[in-house]
């Protein structure tokens, strides 16, 4: 018996707006001939991976999740049957190596807020190793700014969260921003989208030069 496919229907809302987003930065023109592979870090349902690997035919998209959802992530990965676009490998930011192909892109949507702090320093600290110089790091989600939420609607979503576990919550854009700069990475953009959200965009920079944000 086929099983169903994991649905968002947040992602189905949210895709276009973020592969504009996307087209910007992932151009070989705009990151170098060397952009081969996209790491997506939390695949969830997929449909992010299925609608973006469809648009950039010229790249690998490589999906991962921590090891008890990539069963469910591949149904999708696999009935979409794109050659860009292979089965998603199991990757818990907290590992202190990160088992994954070679990247210079990494992109990752509606995580940060759900993963524990200590989490989201590991995230920052495995992008630290993974990244190239000039390599670049994607982030979708809302965000704190100065320490208040752009909306009421993030400031009872942040309360959900909590709720649901007490170790999630929208985090301070501050403190991602700072965790990226110890890493070498410097904001490029910081794109507000729809559904009070954030694409956030970081560079890696050379290690001898300070970030500058």
């Amino acid at each position: 018996m086929n099983r169903q496919l994991p649905f968002s229907q947040a992602c189905e809302n949210n895709k276009q707006f973020i592969l504009d987003i996307l087209k910007k930065h992932l151009r070989r023109s705009g990151v170098g001939t060397a952009l081969h592979c996209v790491l997506e870090i939390a695949g969830g349902t997929g449909q992010h991976a299925v609608f973006f690997a469809g648009h950039f035919s010229d790249l690998q998209w490589q999906c991962s999740d921590i090891p008890a959802h990539v069963d469910s992530l591949n149904l999708r990965l696999r009935a979409a049957g794109l050659p860009n676009l292979p089965p998603a490998i199991p990757l818990d930011v907290n590992q202190a190596q990160w088992d994954c192909p070679e990247t210079n892109v990494v992109y990752s949507a509606n995580s940060l807020h759900i993963m524990s702090a200590g989490s989201v320093e590991n995230f920052f600290a495995g992008v630290g190793n993974q990244l190239r110089e000039g390599g670049l790091l994607l982030v979708y989600g809302p965000f704190k700014y100065g320490g208040a939420f752009t909306t009421e609607s993030n400031a009872r979503f942040d309360l959900w969260l909590k709720d649901r576990d007490s170790v999630s919550g929208i985090r301070d854009f501050e403190w991602i921003n700072g965790l990226a700069q110890s890493v070498n990475l410097e904001l490029v953009e910081d794109n507000a989208m729809p559904a009070n959200n954030q694409l956030l965009v970081w560079k890696r920079i050379s290690a001898n030069r300070a970030p500058t944000n």
